[in-house]
């Protein structure tokens, strides 16, 4: 799930000063740590799809095997 942010946080992100370095990377780390949870609990859930399921996302067996067995930092 995602969450979105109302037009009022944002505008204040924006007129905020610059974050200190360490700050950002941080949060760029952050970024990362989510997207590759995201990434690998998107897996999990995929290898316990039956065949029906595949069908109606559009993948094989094969294809979704192939899938759960990359990597959670592979894209």
């Amino acid at each position: 799930m995602t969450r979105t942010m109302h037009t009022t946080a944002l505008l204040l992100l924006n007129d905020s000063p610059r974050l200190p370095l360490l700050a950002a990377l941080a949060v760029r780390f952050a970024a990362a740590v989510t997207q590759w949870e995201r990434r690998r609990r998107s897996r999990v859930n995929l290898s316990y799809l039956d065949d029906r399921l595949l069908q109606d996302v559009g993948l094989t067996r094969h294809q979704a095997g192939r899938e759960t067995k990359r990597f959670f930092w592979q894209p």
